[in-house]
């Protein structure tokens, strides 16, 4: 059996395949993104996850013949180290490797097979694989980068809230909904009710997201805007990941994505794919075979040299289309 765990900033989600294609448990934890729950902290919900999955299979850790963590922030510094050591407490060290959850994404949407894979989560980020050759593009932080992602979705309406306030930009859906989400404030007080209810967490503010959305489903132009600029951002992502891989211009690429952003639909998959059809005829867009926690899965089969089967593969699809992993 293997198991897969998809890291993300909001949610961690378990699963366990066996090699005919089966899902046997799955779990969900909480944020994997240490710099804002703690080392500590991502350890205990780790453990704790693989002993839930464990105990809803009814089986023992030596049953677990290879897993895949897909972490947060894996490879992007000092601390890599510690990130690698964090499922010892529960399972051999030779069972189990760590990467980036930038894969999960990819392994998922596209069963491991070469191609790009978007992720627009709280954060964005891009992989791809082709003929041996692997690369990735943005993941560079909320600070400055990850264009595209909730995230940034969230900190530009909140920019275009502060334009509505003041009269530089008209006002739309948008305005109101965050109005009735600060309470009774005024406008002003958006900074500190920011600082002190969400304590200007990563995850908290990307949540806010979801107020552009609900404009743009009003029929603000304004936040609609946003979300298209989202998915052009995310198109560039794809286009230099293509560029890195040296994909020759005459192969057709098959590109997926995966995250909470493309969850909102149309609003968002609708300027994607038109982004990738203004960059020429290089990209084939596909909606993604498997979710990602499924592709970490997947990966760790393919990590110690027994990626599932097509058979296998054609099960998992008609089981988690019946039984769906993540919301």
């Amino acid at each position: 059996m293997y198991l897969g765990v998809d890291g993300g900033g909001t949610k961690t989600d378990f699963v366990l395949l066996d090699r005919v294609g089966t899902i046997r448990a799955t779990y969900q934890g909480g944020s994997a993104f240490y710099p804002e729950t703690g080392m500590e902290a991502l350890r205990v919900m780790i453990n704790a996850g693989i002993g839930a999955v464990l105990r809803a299979a009814n089986i023992t850790a030596q049953h677990v013949h290879y897993a895949f963590f897909g972490l947060p922030v894996h490879g992007e510094d000092e601390r890599t180290s510690e990130l690698d050591r964090l499922p010892e407490s529960s399972l051999a060290r030779e069972r189990f490797r760590c990467g980036n959850d930038m894969v999960c994404g990819w392994a998922g949407s596209l069963a491991g097979a070469d191609g790009i894979n978007v992720v627009a989560g709280t954060g964005s980020i891009c992989y791809g694989e082709y003929a041996g050759r692997s690369a990735r593009c943005g993941g560079w932080g909320e600070l400055f980068s990850d264009e595209g992602s909730a995230y940034w979705i969230a900190r530009e309406g909140l920019a275009l809230f502060s334009r509505m306030s003041d009269g530089r930009a008209p006002k739309g859906p948008l305005h109101e909904l965050v109005r009735e989400r600060l309470g009774a404030r005024r406008d002003i007080e958006l900074t500190a009710w920011i600082s002190s209810e969400l304590n200007l967490q990563r995850s908290g503010l990307a949540a806010l997201a979801r107020l552009v959305h609900q404009a743009a489903e009003r029929n603000d132009p304004q936040a609609a805007q946003i979300l298209a600029n989202a998915a052009q951002e995310l198109a560039e992502l794809v286009a230099a990941t293509h560029r890195n891989l040296a994909i020759p211009d005459s192969v057709r690429v098959p590109v997926s994505y995966s995250g909470g952003v493309f969850g909102i639909g149309e609003k968002v998959t609708a300027p994607f794919n038109q982004a990738l059809k203004s960059m020429g005829d290089h990209f084939e867009l596909r909606v993604p075979r498997f979710a990602p926690s499924i592709g970490a899965a997947l990966y760790a089969a393919k990590c110690c040299g027994e990626p599932l089967t097509v058979s296998a593969l054609e099960r998992l699809e008609r089981q988690a289309a019946a039984r769906p992993v993540e919301d």
